[in-house]
C-alpha cells in the first residue's frame, strides 16, 4: 500500500492492544488532537502509541494537531436549546448560558469585526445565522436562517468576515514546546491564512535548539488559505486539506476542485498532502461504509494524495480497527488498478542547487518504468531524496535507508516510502549490498529483480545524491 493512513487517537482506541491492531490494519501515523483533554492524556497516548509500535514491529509517526483560536458557542442546558428558523436572536461575547433567544460566542471581535448581512455558521454549518443589526455595545441581532438543536461549545465559522485573530495562541506555543520535548514528528497548524503563520511556528521550533525538529503541516481550512496557497506551500513541510471547516467556509461545490488543485500543486512541489475529514463518517456507528465514502477514498487515491486521515471514526467511533481495515482495502484495490499516474515532471533547470540530485531522481523513476524495476533505494541523511522520489509517484517501491533514526518515522507520511535505519558504511559498494541484503532478507526482493540505487559519492557528501546504480538481485 503506497497511500498512507492517519488515525486519530481518542477514547475508542486508548488501549495499547487496540493501537497495535490498528497498526497491523494499516495505520502509518497516529494523530493526537490537542483540542481535547490535556497534556497528561496526550503524554499517555504518545507512550502507548510507541509501545504499540514496538509490539507490532512497525513504529508509527506521531502528529500533534494544534488547537488554534477555536471560536465556540457557550454552555447550554444539558438537553440543548432549539434555535427556530426565521426567529431573531441576540448574540453576545459576554459569557452567559445560551438559550433560544441568546447565544454566547467566545470571540472578542464579535461586535467590531462583523457587518450587517454577513453569515455566521454554527456546528459545521448545521445552524446558519445572518446578522441584521446591533443592540448596545456588546450585542448583535441575527436572524436564524437554518435552525436546529444547539448544544454546548459548538464550533463557529465566519465565512464572510475578516477575523482579527492570530493563528497561533499562547496555549499553542506551550503545546509546541511539549511536542518538541516528546519528539513528535509532525505539527499541524490550524487557522492558517498566510505564510507568516507558518514562519512564526518555525521560529519557535528553531529557537528550541532541538536537532529533531517536527515538520510543519499547514491546515487549509480558511478562504484566505486557499487564496494564499502558493505562498503557504513554499514555507510549509506538508499540507492538510481540512475539509470540515473548509467545506463550511467556502461554497461546498468548490471543495472538490480545490482539493484536486491542492493535491496537484503539492505533488509538483514535493510536499506531502493529507486529505482529511468525514472519509468514513458512516463507520462511526456502522460496520459498512457508504458507497459515497468508498468513492471519496478512491478519488483521493486517484488524485495522488500522500495520506488519508480518519478522525472521529477512530477517536470516538464504535469500530476504529474496522475503519482502518476498510480504508486500507479501498486503497489497495485502487492502487492495484494501476490508475495512479506517475508524476513525470521535467528535470529541474541547472541553475538550482540540487540540479544533479533532482535530475538523477527524475531519471531513476523513468528508468524504473523502462526496466520494470522492483524497487528504488536511496540513502539519505536529510530526507530530501525521499521527498523528491515520492513526488514522482513511481511504480517501483521506494525504500529509504538513513543513519538518522528520527527520520524513519517522519517519512511515514510520504506516499510509497518505506524507511529503515542503517548506520552509514564506509564504502558505497557496502551500502548498496547491505540494502539489497536487507530487502531480500525481508522478502521484498527476489532473485532476478531489478533494483535502482541512488547514492552520494563519496558517502561523506551528505544530502548530495550524485550517483545512479542499476543492479539485479
Amino acid at each position: 500500500m503506497k497511500t498512507k493512513i492517519i488515525a486519530t487517537l481518542g477514547p475508542a482506541c486508548e488501549a495499547i492492544e487496540t493501537m497495535a491492531d490498528m497498526i497491523h490494519a494499516g495505520v502509518d501515523v497516529f494523530r493526537i488532537n490537542l483540542s481535547h483533554q490535556g497534556p497528561p492524556e496526550w503524554r499517555s497516548r504518545v507512550t502507548n502509541a510507541r509501545m504499540a509500535g514496538k509490539r507490532s514491529g512497525r513504529m508509527p509517526a506521531l502528529l500533534f494537531d494544534l488547537q488554534g483560536p477555536k471560536i465556540r458557542t457557550g454552555e447550554t442546558p444539558s438537553s440543548g436549546v432549539i434555535l427556530h428558523s426565521n426567529h431573531d436572536i441576540v448574540l453576545t461575547n459576554n459569557p452567559c448560558q445560551c438559550n433560544e433567544d441568546l447565544v454566547y460566542i467566545n470571540y472578542h471581535g464579535l461586535i467590531n469585526d462583523t457587518r450587517i448581512g454577513e453569515r455566521i455558521l454554527i456546528d459545521d454549518g448545521k445552524i446558519a445565522l445572518q446578522i441584521t443589526g446591533s443592540e448596545g455595545a456588546d450585542k448583535l441581532i441575527a436572524k436564524v436562517i437554518s435552525g436546529g438543536l444547539l448544544t454546548s461549545r459548538k464550533g463557529v465559522n465566519f465565512p464572510e468576515t475578516q477575523l482579527n485573530v492570530p493563528a497561533l495562541t499562547e496555549n499553542d506555543k506551550e503545546n509546541i514546546k511539549l511536542a518538541i520535548e516528546l519528539e513528535i514528528d509532525w505539527l499541524a497548524l490550524s487557522f492558517v491564512r498566510s505564510p507568516n503563520d507558518i514562519e512564526e511556528v518555525r521560529v519557535l521550533i528553531q529557537q528550541s535548539g532541538n536537532m529533531n525538529q517536527p515538520g510543519i503541516i499547514a491546515k487549509i481550512e480558511k478562504p484566505e488559505a486557499v487564496d494564499n496557497f502558493d505562498e503557504i506551500l513554499k514555507v510549509s513541510d506538508a499540507i492538510m486539506i481540512a475539509r470540515g471547516d473548509l467545506g463550511v467556509e467556502v461554497p461546498f461545490e468548490r471543495l472538490p476542485v480545490i482539493q484536486k488543485e491542492i493535491v496537484r500543486k503539492c505533488i509538483s512541489a514535493a510536499k506531502p498532502v493529507i486529505v482529511a475529514t468525514q472519509m468514513l463518517e458512516g463507520m462511526m456507528a456502522s460496520l459498512q461504509p457508504t458507497r459515497a465514502e468508498v468513492n471519496d477514498i478512491a478519488n483521493s487515491v486517484l488524485d495522488g494524495a500522500d495520506t488519508l486521515m480518519l478522525s472521529g471514526e477512530t477517536a470516538t467511533g464504535l469500530h476504529p480497527i474496522e475503519s482502518v481495515e476498510t480504508m486500507q482495502r479501498v486503497i489497495n484495490r485502487i492502487e492495484l488498478s494501476g490508475e495512479v499516474n506517475q508524476n513525470n515532471r521535467e528535470a529541474y533547470p541547472g541553475t538550482t542547487e540540487r540540479f544533479i540530485t533532482d535530475t538523477l531522481i527524475q531519471n531513476a523513476t523513468q528508468l524504473a518504468t523502462e526496466t520494470n524495476a522492483k524497487a528504488i533505494t536511496a540513502y539519505t541523511h536529510t530526507g530530501y531524496t525521499a521527498f523528491r522520489l515520492s513526488a514522482h509517484r513511481p511504480k517501483a517501491r521506494i525504500f529509504i535507508f538513513t543513519d538518522n533514526p528520527w527520520l524513519t518515522s517522519r517519512l511515514k507520511l510520504l506516499w510509497g516510502v518505506e524507511a529503515f535505519f542503517l548506520p552509514k558504511p564506509s564504502k558505497t559498494v557496502d551500502y548498496t549490498e547491505m540494502m539489497r541484503l536487507a530487502l531480500s532478507r525481508n522478502r521484498w526482493l527476489d532473485k532476478g529483480d531489478v533494483v535502482i540505487h541512488l547514492a552520494s559519492f563519496p558517502l561523506s557528501a551528505k544530502g548530495k545524491t550524485n550517483m545512479l546504480y542499476l543492479a539485479s538481485v
